[in-house]
């Protein structure tokens, strides 16, 4: 455990460097969400039946939620990218643990996705969006959406070291937009028809997005509402735990086979 802390710290350290020396793409991932905050609220929100404010409440949470899916293109990208470029075969003749590798970017990805989430809700504080549960409750949605994003992560390092090619990883993140629109991140499910509310409450995102929602007190939990949903939080712990218990095994696991 202790050689997997000191790996896992060195490779954290690398990857944070890696992000550093590339602003440009820091500065867009962390500015998108709140490109889509300003759009989505001012334009959606004046298509539905929430008034503005009401809607950009309620759409803070899924946008929290909707980005931290986006671990799986992040992480998927990445770790094409070093798989492509041979840098995974070098760190692999390394003497260190094979987790430490996966575990390093799924740390600083961690980090770097706590650190742009404060902008984020400060704009959203400026367009209306208020935190109406406790500060414990505050502190335990924050907490959840970056256990989801750690989870997405080791989803996207598995595909990405799997893919094994940058563009083919760059195209097939693109496709994972998709899974917020499947969700109630951005409209309530109740006015879906029967199965396509079964497959967005099913949703993981569906499941964080209103816990987030619940703990800071933006909206009530809908009645009628698959299990997940209708138990929110713990809904969404179990499906990071089903997703962390599946795919970092399987990550560490890729990793250390290399091309084989």
């Amino acid at each position: 455990m202790s050689t997997l802390a000191y790996d896992g710290g060195a490779m954290l350290g690398r990857q944070l460097r890696r992000i550093r020396n590339n602003p440009g793409l820091l500065i867009l991932t962390q500015t998108m969400p709140i490109t889509m905050l300003l759009f989505f609220g001012y334009v959606f929100g004046s298509a539905l039946a929430m008034p503005g404010e009401e809607y950009r409440s309620f759409l803070v949470p899924g946008l929290l939620v909707a980005t931290a899916a986006n671990g799986i293109m992040t992480g998927m990208f990445q770790a094409a990218q070093d798989t492509h470029r041979g840098v995974m075969d070098r760190l692999r003749t390394l003497p260190m643990s094979r987790a430490a590798v996966p575990l390093g970017q799924a740390a600083a990805d961690l980090i770097v996705t706590a650190a742009g989430t404060v902008p984020f809700l400060l704009v959203g504080l400026a367009v209306g969006w208020r935190i109406e549960g406790s500060a414990l409750e505050a502190a335990g949605a924050v907490g959840l959406l970056l256990l989801f994003r750690f989870a997405t992560t080791w989803i996207g390092i598995f595909l990405g070291l799997l893919t094994r090619n940058e563009e083919a990883a760059g195209q097939l993140g693109g496709a994972t937009f998709i899974l917020p629109l499947l969700s109630n991140a951005y409209i309530p499910t109740d006015g879906l028809p029967g199965w396509l509310r079964t497959v967005a409450e099913w949703n993981p995102i569906s499941a964080v997005t209103t816990a987030l929602r619940d703990l800071f007190g933006n909206a009530p939990v809908p009645d009628g509402a698959a299990w997940p949903v209708a138990h929110p939080v713990a809904g969404s712990l179990a499906w990071c735990a089903v997703l962390i218990a599946v795919f970092a095994p399987l990550a560490v696991r890729r990793y250390a086979r290399g091309e084989g």
